[in-house]
């Protein structure tokens, strides 16, 4: 499946532009991270951008989330790494996240939510308006954006290797690149 191929299966599936603009920004960070470990940046992608397909039909079912949508993507003939990585995200389940990939989309789920969060209290309220100490200060606030996991955010230092700070720069650089298509 190429990315037109998946956007169509993305709208017909997901009818709320915020859910569609956060798989969106999912795939850019998904794209960044596989730039920097050297992995495939278009399987990544998919797998940012695919992840949520089941949510319209699953958001009032949460143990059924991930698990439907990967169910959805392993008939459209996807990968086994990439339903593997959707499967795996939606931590209620409680799966192994065996590769790379499904441990960068772990983390990096909740990631655009925290930075999302950030944009919007900004005096700007855009993504160009904030750095990585800012979100970093609004991820030390328990009280800001809480439904952002930051114990799964934290997870890109045992799941990834990579800091805390290197993790949130590299999301935020993504997600700056999008910014328009994001609408921040």
């Amino acid at each position: 499946m190429n990315r037109d191929e998946a956007l169509r299966l993305v709208r017909d599936h997901l009818k709320n532009q915020n859910l569609f603009k956060h798989t969106l920004a999912v795939e850019a960070v998904m794209r960044r991270l596989a730039r920097h470990f050297g992995e495939d940046e278009e399987a990544w992608g998919l797998a940012g951008l695919l992840h949520d397909i089941d949510y319209d039909t699953t958001r009032d079912d949460p143990d059924r989330h991930s698990q439907v949508g990967a169910d959805l993507l392993a008939s459209h003939g996807l990968p086994a790494e990439l339903v593997d990585a959707v499967r795996a995200h939606n931590e209620r389940h409680g799966l192994p996240r065996t590769t790379r990939m499904a441990r960068a989309l772990y983390t990096a789920d909740p990631l655009t939510g925290l930075i999302v969060a950030a944009a919007l209290i900004s005096p700007s309220r855009r993504l160009a308006g904030i750095d990585t100490a800012f979100v970093l200060n609004r991820f030390g606030e328990k009280a800001f954006a809480r439904g952002a996991n930051r114990e799964i955010i934290r997870a890109c230092e045992t799941e990834l290797g990579l800091g805390l700070e290197e993790f949130v720069a590299m999301g935020l650089e993504a997600m700056q690149g999008i910014a328009g298509e994001i609408g921040l």
